[in-house]
């Protein structure tokens, strides 16, 4: 086809729009040299894996990971400097967000699941946890049976909520599934007793006690009705990367630093590591 009939700024779109998919393609390592900077997309209201600390700093146990990576980034690359960039993310934006381009690598409380790897990759597994129950001290929902005949909040577009209608439906249990937008709309909604309980991942659940003015206020349940590994995001097909940032956690697995870390973020509230979980820190330490 002859180009005589076109003009010049339309010979140019014609140009970038060749030139867009090869810049698009640019692997994230090169990325990270070329800008000296890596954009770490966190959550701001998962404590204790990821939070803003009340000066605002981003903070947690993920974060903590994440910036290991970094430093992973920068010795690899061998920059004398590297700009870290924090990238704040919701449970709705966050997958997009990776896909897309917004962040480097996704540093909160993700499952990680077949479906989600259709539009992004994953590290190594950095914790595994499961879905549970949170509830009033003074009328406590103890099991997933107690659930039967009552209300219980979840938060939309989280793996809980398939997972506890799927897990409710199995076992016959007779209760209603109130769907909110956010875990501080699903303690309003504990708090005023307009449902019995909140479902969501036990360490996320941990985090909102925390987070309570009265934590004694609260109860959790022993029962865990999913299974939720954890890992941190980052794009697809991108293996250099992905290959640094598996590196950088599997050495602090080996070295033993992960006990540091948990300790920082889990032992102020007593909770140890569970058997899958210190199974996990053992069978993800992979040798070099």
């Amino acid at each position: 086809m002859s180009n005589r009939g076109l003009t010049i700024p339309q010979l140019l779109a014609v140009v970038c729009a060749l030139a867009l998919p090869a810049l698009s393609s640019a692997g994230t390592l090169d990325q990270i040299k070329k800008s000296g900077e890596i954009r770490l997309g966190y959550r701001t209201d998962s404590l204790p894996l990821a939070f803003n600390e009340p000066s605002g700093e981003p903070s947690g146990y993920s974060v903590d990971l994440c910036r290991r990576i970094a430093a992973a980034v920068k010795e690899t690359l061998k920059l004398s400097d590297l700009k870290i960039t924090y990238v704040p993310l919701t449970s709705e934006d966050r997958v997009e967000a990776i896909a897309s381009n917004k962040a480097d690598i996704e540093c909160g409380s993700t499952t990680m699941t077949l479906t989600r790897r259709e539009k992004v990759d994953f590290t190594l597994m950095t914790f595994v946890t499961g879905g549970s129950l949170l509830s009033l001290a003074d009328s406590p929902v103890s099991t997933m049976a107690d659930l039967a005949g009552k209300s219980v909040a979840v938060v939309s577009g989280t793996t809980t909520e398939p997972a506890l209608k799927s897990y409710l439906a199995k076992t016959l249990v007779d209760a209603k599934v109130v769907t909110v937008a956010t875990r501080e709309e699903a303690m309003k909604e504990l708090d005023a007793k307009r449902v019995a309980a909140i479902a969501s991942d036990q360490i996320v659940l941990i985090g909102q006690v925390l987070l309570a003015k009265e934590p004694r206020k609260y109860a959790m349940s022993h029962d865990l009705f999913s299974y939720e590994p954890y890992a941190f995001m980052v794009r697809r097909n991108d293996a250099d990367f992905r290959l640094v940032a598996d590196r950088a956690i599997a050495q602090i697995y080996r070295s033993g630093q992960i006990e540091q870390v948990y300790q920082r973020w889990f032992g102020q509230v007593g909770v140890k590591p569970s058997p899958v979980l210190a199974a996990m820190y053992v069978l993800q330490a992979l040798p070099e």
